[in-house]
């Protein structure tokens, strides 16, 4: 679900935000994984390449979270996603979130 997305420069279809102009931009995620037992690795990725990852590894515990956040110096037209790495989130928009804004033209 989307909460908001002035401009719609972020699809919902390829879960891709395209940077409508050159600037710094910030981006934060916050991930819940599903079972014990496992780890996760989410990745922030700007065209194509890691830039941040966050992890969640405690083996005895069933939901735990991981978060990381960044400013980055985008060009017009890039693009970035998040990218599940390793495990399995929990499902909706309530307990995975990613967040993308201009902070700063240039």
């Amino acid at each position: 679900q989307v909460l908001v997305n002035i401009g719609n420069h972020f699809d919902l279809t390829s879960s891709i935000f395209v940077a409508p102009r050159k600037g710094i931009y910030s981006f934060s995620f916050h991930v819940v994984k599903v079972y014990n037992r496992q780890t996760i690795q989410v990745s922030l990725m700007q065209n194509g390449y890691p830039v941040i990852s966050a992890f969640a590894g405690d083996q005895d515990v069933t939901r735990e979270a991981a978060s990381n956040g960044v400013l980055l110096l985008m060009e017009r037209e890039d693009k970035v996603h998040l990218k599940l790495e390793r495990g399995n989130l929990m499902g909706g928009w309530k307990y995975s979130t990613f967040s993308g804004f201009l902070v700063f033209p240039l």
